[in-house]
């Protein structure tokens, strides 16, 4: 599938971000593309870099957080990294355009996840 259409996010300190595609892939060497609901993946994270947060909305009822462990602007990109309950995570956004990319690696298994990101409004 293709991407879905991206913001510039240059700036934004509180981005929504939309997971397209997932591939899961396993140490024996199976691969599967899939939809990244059916991999556990929420359908919208929503980034806050000023509180070093990534979360759930508060429509889809998960109600999950994760801390962000190392954050870096540079280059026109936002890298995101972390580790939470034996998962490491790399989020490369780029500001320009909002497309994302994502890395999650855990004992045994790697997801790739490809997305689009867009600001979120200042106030809550």
């Amino acid at each position: 599938p293709s991407l879905a259409a991206a913001d510039d996010l240059t700036g934004a300190n509180r981005i929504l971000c939309t997971a397209v595609q997932a591939t899961r892939c396993v140490d024996s060497g199976d691969c599967e593309i899939d939809l990244p609901w059916n991999l556990n993946i929420p359908q919208f994270i929503e980034v806050d870099l000023s509180a070093k947060k990534l979360s759930t909305t508060k429509a889809s009822g998960e109600n999950r957080t994760t801390g962000i462990d190392q954050l870096r602007r540079q280059e026109g990109m936002i890298v995101i990294q972390g580790f939470e309950k034996g998962r490491a995570f790399s989020f490369v956004i780029d500001e320009e355009s909002g497309a994302l990319s994502v890395a999650v690696a855990a004992q045994g298994k790697a997801v790739a996840v490809f997305g689009a990101c867009t600001p979120m409004p200042t106030g809550k």
